[in-house]
């Protein structure tokens, strides 16, 4: 199979599951959520089905990021100049050393324009922040020393007669509403970032312009070992499944040979 006519399959097959997360999720996560009796926005979502659509998020955020690298396998983009620094005036560090300095009816004029600048943007009102779908892996959690642990885990040391005992905190139960604020803006710049995969494989070649250039802080967008949230650790049609395997899986699976393929095969052509 041709490797666009693959990532397409991959693409088509995302959406869909995208489409399932987004009607397991209902109004929490849509445009309109659906009022309560008493008025308030529903927002929340049970801890159960929370995550239970997290647990099939993950695996689709990675293939759909496999996916952006495998598309931008080829791609040549020309980044912009490096903007010149701007000198930097002396005239704040003599005025903290108490040294009276002069200034220029240019440098009154400028300071005056930049002051109404900032009064304009403090009185616009704030635009919503849009995310985008993270061109990297999340690095592995390394647990930190000195961390606690949750105080129903913890043993309790008590002394009859000195220390009442305390009743310990009730383990979260999975009808718990969680909030749905943060899962549907994932979602959202998921399906974004699969209607748009041309836009996010020019993105990610700019950002490897970058990295060539020695302008970036990380070196590989791709983690070792398992793709996140998946449950296979390549793509081999004739290998019998598991019961537990599910299609975002194998989707992971196949989107994460075409990912290394296009990072380890660059088509220079």
């Amino acid at each position: 199979m041709d490797g666009r006519a693959a990532i397409e399959q991959d693409r088509e097959a995302l959406k869909r599951i995208v489409a399932s997360l987004v009607a397991m999720a209902g109004p929490a996560v849509g445009p309109h959520p659906e009022a309560r009796a008493e008025g308030e926005p529903r927002k929340t979502l049970p801890r159960h089905l929370w995550r239970a659509i997290l647990s099939l998020l993950r695996p689709t955020e990675a293939a759909a990021r496999r996916l952006v690298i495998a598309a931008a396998r080829g791609l040549v983009v020309c980044l912009p100049p490096p903007r010149k620094p701007k000198p930097a005036s002396p005239a704040p560090l003599l005025r903290s050393l108490g040294i009276a300095v002069m200034a220029s009816p240019a440098d009154l004029s400028a300071a005056a324009r930049r002051a109404r600048a900032e009064a304009r943007r403090a009185a616009a009102p704030a635009r919503p922040r849009s995310l985008s779908l993270p061109l990297f892996d999340p690095l592995p959690h390394t647990p930190t020393q000195g961390r606690h642990g949750p105080a129903r885990a913890v043993p309790r040391i008590l002394f009859p007669g000195v220390i009442e005992p305390s009743a310990l905190p009730q383990p979260p139960s999975r009808d718990d509403p969680v909030s749905a604020a943060r899962l549907g803006q994932r979602l959202a710049a998921l399906l974004a970032a699969l209607d748009d995969l041309p836009g996010q494989a020019r993105r990610f070649a700019r950002w490897k312009a970058r990295r060539d250039l020695g302008l970036t802080r990380r070196t590989a967008p791709l983690r070792g070992g398992r793709p996140p949230g998946g449950r296979l650790s390549r793509f081999d049609p004739s290998e019998i499944r598991p019961r537990n395997i599910r299609e975002v899986d194998e989707i992971l699976a196949h989107a994460h040979s075409l990912a290394l393929y296009a990072l380890e095969s660059p088509d220079t052509s």
